[in-house]
């Protein structure tokens, strides 16, 4: 059916095409040939010939153009409804501003300038329409939220709570240390990110950096940008102002936040102490991390291993699934062992949480049923004891 149509409409424009440019080649055939038709026998003669060749062409072009028109379709559907939307409405101002100035030509009475150009300029200008259209969106719809006001980099926000805040700001830190991509995933963070321009420029300075370290994390940074882009879970923004007045990207982020009406997210814990005391609100990623892990209580019993040797004398050290480190009294005795201890205390630092256990020496180890860590402690025992004694014995 799809065949069919496209071959019909070749078939129309044939006929349209050879009755506007054929009549020139009767006028020629009747100053050389002498052969004269009547004037609607010619109008079919044109209409007839003009199809039939683009009847003919149609049969070698219509698969390629059923495969063209696939393509141009799967690639709408890809877009969103904003793209098709600004878009469609940009290229419909490229016609129309086309077709204003090519009134006059039509009037003219030369054959390129009357027929060919005016078409040439509703292509050109229904393309530049649909550029600007739909690269520019951001604009557009600024301008069409700003209802008056002169500031192009802020818009109005009816907010729906007072705990609500459109803008998330994102900082250098937040960006080399990816959390926030995984974050966005999870469908947590609400509203807009906003990306400004210094910390943009900040990411590139560090992507350029002498130091292979510094490199890496510029990279980095910007690799996670280019991934909320261009995968759009969230709608990213850039902003593209600047305060000239102040040299510090951190002072820059708190001035942009007061603008905006928006929220810093950072990880950077000195920064995060400077915002709440500007009377910003914050979002620190490390403050989420450490309220999801588990909270533990003294009495509660855990099941470790003990992975290493602690700082101090006879400590063990073994982690939990989430990274916390569990310090575990005697615990060097029981190395590579799975062992049941009891949580004495906790302690909350900058680094994460510390949790102090010892092992449940009353409640395993009865009639004979030691664990070899329980058993090494028992010979350690034993061999100081009986130094102590000889030492003791040698004295007297």
């Amino acid at each position: 059916m799809r065949k069919k149509i496209i071959r019909l409409l070749f078939v129309i424009v044939g006929a349209a095409v050879g009755f506007y440019y054929l009549p020139p080649i009767w006028i020629a055939m009747r100053n050389q040939f002498s052969i004269q038709l009547v004037r609607p026998i010619e109008s079919v003669i044109d209409f007839l010939v003009g199809a039939l060749v683009f009847w003919l062409i149609s049969l070698p072009l219509t698969n390629w153009t059923i495969k063209m028109l696939k393509q141009v379709e799967n690639a709408l559907t890809k877009k969103s409804v904003t793209y098709l939307l600004f878009g469609a409405i940009s290229t419909i101002f490229g016609l129309i501003l086309a077709i204003l100035i090519s009134i006059p030509l039509w009037r003219l009475s030369i054959p390129v300038v009357n027929n060919v150009l005016p078409v040439l300029l509703m292509i050109l200008f229904s393309y530049l329409g649909f550029h600007l259209g739909t690269t520019r969106q951001d604009e557009w719809r600024k301008l069409l939220m700003r209802r008056g006001r002169d500031d192009q980099d802020a818009q109005v926000i009816k907010r729906q709570d007072e705990n609500y805040h459109h803008y998330k700001i994102l900082d250098t830190n937040i960006l080399i240390d990816g959390r926030i991509y995984d974050l966005v995933k999870t469908g947590f963070l609400e509203g807009t990110l906003l990306v400004p321009n210094f910390v943009l420029y900040e990411l590139q300075y560090i992507a350029d950096a002498g130091e292979s370290i510094k490199r890496v994390r510029g990279r980095r940074g910007l690799d996670i940008l280019n991934k909320l882009r261009s995968e759009k879970i969230v709608p990213v923004e850039m902003y593209k102002g600047d305060f000239e007045d102040i040299k510090e990207v951190d002072e820059k982020l708190i001035a942009l936040a007061k603008k905006v009406d928006g929220v810093i997210v950072t990880n950077d814990y000195n920064l995060n102490k400077v915002i709440q005391f500007q009377n910003v609100q914050v979002l620190n990623i490390n403050n989420l991390a450490k309220s999801l892990r588990p909270r533990v209580i003294p009495g509660e019993q855990l099941t470790v291993v003990v992975v290493k040797k602690g700082t101090e004398r006879q400590q063990g050290v073994a982690y939990l699934d989430d990274g916390t480190m569990v310090v575990v009294e005697d615990g060097r005795y029981y190395m590579n062992e799975q062992l049941d201890v009891e949580v004495t205390s906790a302690l909350q630092t900058d680094a994460g949480r510390m949790i102090f256990a010892r092992p449940l020496h009353s409640t395993h180890g009865i009639n004979g049923n030691e664990s070899q860590g329980q058993k090494r402690l028992a010979e350690s025992t034993k061999k100081t004891d009986h130094k102590n004694n000889d030492h003791n014995n040698h004295k007297n």
